[in-house]
Formats: structure tokens, C-alpha cells, sequence
């Protein structure tokens, strides 16, 4: 059997149907290649009691994981919640084509977590991402937001700096933007402000950017203690 458990945002996170699927299985992998973990494997292994193993791209692209679960169960450990990435749609329907069971175990994402800017979750549009290659692809998914009032939600590649972050969007036509720093975890931090602005802020990984759309005088009462 194969179970995709989603972790949360913090290395407590995971929930108590996932520490349970975790106990079950022989075999315990993390998803390693999405994200800038605000955490340690170690410190994470500490509070599964149990060996993880790294997977990368292309561990999971190829679907071993999947020629493992036929023989027994096995555990594929996502930060956030597991099906916001659409290599693990392709993990799932492979598994059932090959009558293999899985199990989903839902937990928090960034996609709930920012709603904390107070920036009301149904007004956001698509969200897109910076590549750690030179690419316009998120440039056009902003204005596409911005045409309709949408705010857009920009997610960072693993192992991008901050400083390189804030250079790549110096293209977009916006007056301020809103960071968030380690969303759920202690560390947590939000700001808002121009790109000079955020230049001099203590941003950790994993971040991520919103650019805000049209705001209601509710969202701008809230961002204004993020300046």
C-alpha cells in the first residue's frame, strides 16, 4: 500500500492519522526537491521515530515508489499537504492502474497559510512560481491577475535567494508586494512593502511572494501592520 501524508508546515505538523500510517509502514521516504525544508531531516526523523529516506526527482518521477508498494507499505512524506504537485496525481493513478492502495492524508499548505496576510483566499488567481532559470511564464500568469483584480501567489524555487527573488521581480509592474517568511512555523514572518523596501528584511526559507490585486479596505487594514 502506498500513502501520500502530507507534513504541514512545521516539523510537528504532521498529523496524528499520519503518524499512524507512518508507524504501518516498512518503508518511509521524503519528498526532497519542492521545497527549502525549515527543518532538518534529523529533527523530523525525531518525531516520526523512524528512518527517512531522501527521494528526489527522479525517484519519484520514475514511480519506484510505486514497484515498492506492491510488495509492501510504504510512506511518501510531503511538505505541506501531498497533492499539490502534480507528480503525485501521476503516483496515484499509476498505483491504481496497477491495483495498488493508496491512502491520502491531507494536511495545512502555503495555499491556506497565506491567508495569515489577511488577503481573502478566493480573490487569489493563479498561482505560479519563480524558476531558477530565465523564464517569463510567471510574469504573464501575474498580469493574467492582475487584469481580473486577482492577487497572485509566487512560489520560489528551491534554493533560490531572497536577493535573486526580489531581482526577478523587479519587471513586475506593482508598488508593493507581500512576503512571507516560514509561514506555520515559529519563525513565522510577514512583510509588505516596495522591493527596496524588502531588501532590508530577515526573510528565511521556505518564502514565497504574493503582488496584490485590487484590495478591499479590509485587506489593506491588515496588510498596514506588516509595513
Amino acid at each position: 500500500m502506498l500513502y501520500l501524508i502530507g507534513l504541514g508546515l512545521n516539523v510537528k505538523g504532521i498529523s496524528q492519522q499520519g503518524l499512524e500510517a507512518v508507524n504501518k509502514c516498512e518503508k518511509v521516504y521524503l519528498e526532497s526537491y519542492t521545497i527549502d525544508f525549515p527543518y532538518s531531516k534529523e529533527e523530523l526523523e525525531k518525531i516520526l521515530g523512524k528512518e527517512v529516506v531522501l527521494a528526489d526527482r527522479e525517484f519519484v518521477e520514475n514511480l519506484e515508489v510505486i514497484n515498492e508498494a506492491k510488495e509492501i507499505d510504504v510512506a511518501l512524506l510531503v511538505y505541506g499537504s501531498p497533492l499539490t504537485a502534480t507528480t503525485h496525481i501521476t503516483l496515484i493513478q499509476e498505483a491504481k492502474k496497477q491495483h495498488i492502495k493508496v491512502k491520502i492524508i491531507y494536511n495545512a499548505s502555503i495555499l491556506d497559510a497565506v491567508a495569515e496576510t489577511g488577503l481573502q483566499i478566493y480573490k487569489f488567481g493563479k498561482t505560479t512560481s519563480i524558476p531558477d532559470f530565465e523564464a517569463e511564464s510567471f510574469i504573464e500568469i501575474i498580469k493574467e491577475n492582475q487584469s481580473i483584480g486577482a492577487h497572485s501567489l509566487i512560489l520560489i524555487d528551491i534554493g533560490m535567494k531572497f536577493e535573486n527573488a526580489l531581482e526577478r521581480l523587479s519587471v513586475i509592474d506593482a508598488n508593493k508586494f507581500v512576503v512571507c517568511s516560514s509561514l506555520g512555523t515559529h519563525e513565522n514572518k510577514i512583510y509588505y512593502g516596495t522591493l527596496k523596501e524588502l531588501e532590508t528584511k530577515k526573510v528565511k526559507k521556505p518564502f514565497c511572494f504574493i503582488v496584490p490585486g485590487k484590495l478591499h479596505f479590509i485587506e489593506e487594514e491588515v496588510l498596514k501592520k506588516y509595513v
